[in-house]
């Protein structure tokens, strides 16, 4: 049955980082001087109460993992290094400015690229000049994303000094085949390594990414990856599927082709199997493809119903803002978004000359604001409501429509003023969020735009 259900609903579907998605963005409205003014709004009042947030787009890479999508810059030119961060603080300086107050912040993540290709001595100049002119929240979270090749004792130790409690390493596969496909070379011993020093450097919260659905792997591969992480006992574990979208990703992925892909039954199998194996060591299902011990503050933040999912993935607290610096980052007001230029000459240029590095975004209607909290729900509680008036639309009677046959599938189930996902479903959260999705509703993309569902 389940088999049946993963070839009936595995289409092309957004994964849900934001609301609307980026490639439903209303840019060709988008004025930079309405976002500045929305954004300083929003960011004056969570300033004042709940904090804001900020993440750092960390870019540069020694080598290409031909699996990744995100924007990095492959060198082994460390020269890069104090250039970009004196960059990144004069961009956090000039909305500093836009604030006309000192930042309060609730929560920093340093992503990449490879934050660890910086030295210690300039992530701390980094984090140093962060809070020349701002103040940590009494529990800010602060985190980054570790190469378990690179990241050192002393990257661990400095950032710990700061308040860094939680780092994630990318694990990906331990299958040297498949490590090869992917081009990320990282033998067992050096993710053992990183797992125990950032224990002994006194972080409290040790996550491991693991992939499924890669190049050249099997059940097996899977099986012995999971087995493998289960001997360090990592606190979260993301497990997700690999998003295969040459026509978007560049050259990276263009290295092998689908036929090297796990079949849609083999990658059924690598999922349901990886999801039992996590359960059976204690690991409980958080949001959509995250996992987590009952010590770990994410497990705690769903069960209170606090837990969030943004661009940086799923967080254990909420701020209305969250302020992107660094290239191709993107900016939050809750109201509106702006991402940053990509390229890193442009990005300088624009700094220089006092200009937001910003090139395209999108302001939220009312409708938008709506659906974004139901998306929200879903993907975080795996349940929404429009009991509130506020959260009602006059498209859901239709979207309720559409979700008829999911609910005869038994993946969720309608009451009068609200939708609750059950376990059958919960790894087709995504699909359950497709028809709440209006603006791909109304205008279904005619090339691929997305990976997909399952």
């Amino acid at each position: 049955m389940q088999e049946s259900l993963i070839t009936k609903y595995n289409v092309p579907g957004p994964r849900y980082t934001s609301y609307p998605t980026v490639p439903y963005w209303d840019t060709a409205n988008f004025q930079l001087s309405d976002w500045k003014k929305r954004f300083k709004k929003s960011l004056l009042e969570s300033n004042k109460t709940e904090g804001i947030s900020i993440y750092i787009h960390l870019p540069f890479c020694e080598s290409m993992c031909t699996f990744c999508g995100c924007t990095k810059r492959i060198t082994k030119n460390h020269d890069l290094e104090k250039p970009y961060i004196h960059a990144l603080l004069k961009e956090l300086s000039l909305y500093r400015a836009l604030a006309g107050e000192r930042l309060h912040i609730q929560q920093i993540h340093l992503g990449g690229g490879t934050p660890t290709f910086f030295s210690e001595f300039n992530l701390a100049e980094l984090i140093t000049g962060i809070f020349r002119n701002a103040d940590a929240a009494k529990n800010c979270e602060m985190s980054f994303e570790g190469h378990p090749n690179n990241t050192t004792l002393a990257h661990l130790e400095t950032l710990a000094s700061f308040g860094f409690k939680r780092v994630c390493y990318g694990v990906q596969d331990y299958n040297e085949t498949v490590q090869k496909a992917i081009n990320r070379i990282q033998p067992f011993e050096h993710v053992e390594r990183a797992t125990i020093n950032a224990r002994r450097a006194g972080y409290t919260s040790v996550g491991h990414d693991i992939i499924y659905g890669l190049p050249f792997q099997t059940l097996e591969h899977v099986k012995n990856t999971i087995a493998k992480t289960i001997q360090l006992f990592p606190d979260r574990i993301a497990f997700y599927s690999y998003a295969h979208v040459p026509w978007i990703k560049g050259n990276g992925q263009r290295g092998y082709s689908e036929t090297d892909l796990p079949t849609a039954e083999e990658k059924r199998l690598q999922y349901e199997t990886g999801k039992r194996l996590l359960a059976e060591a204690g690991y409980i299902e958080i949001g959509m493809d995250h996992f987590a011990l009952r010590t770990d503050d994410l497990y705690y933040a769903q069960q209170e119903e606090r837990i969030h999912r943004n661009f940086m993935g799923y967080n254990s607290s909420k701020t209305q803002v969250m302020l992107g610096l660094g290239v191709s980052a993107i900016s939050d007001s809750w109201s509106g978004f702006a991402q940053n230029v990509k390229g890193l000459q442009e990005y300088y240029h624009l700094l220089e000359n006092d200009m937001l590095p910003v090139f395209r975004g999108h302001i939220l209607t009312a409708e938008d604001l709506i659906i974004r909290k139901h998306i929200l729900n879903l993907m975080c509680h795996f349940k929404t409501s429009w009991e509130d008036p506020e959260k009602y639309f006059e498209e859901l009677p239709e979207v309720l429509m559409k979700l008829y046959e999911l609910e005869a599938d038994g993946l969720l189930y309608v009451k009068p003023k609200s939708l609750i996902v059950t376990e059958k479903g919960k790894p087709f959260v995504r699909n359950i969020c497709l028809p709440f999705d209006l603006r791909l509703q109304r205008n279904k993309p005619e090339t691929k735009l997305f990976s997909m569902t399952v």
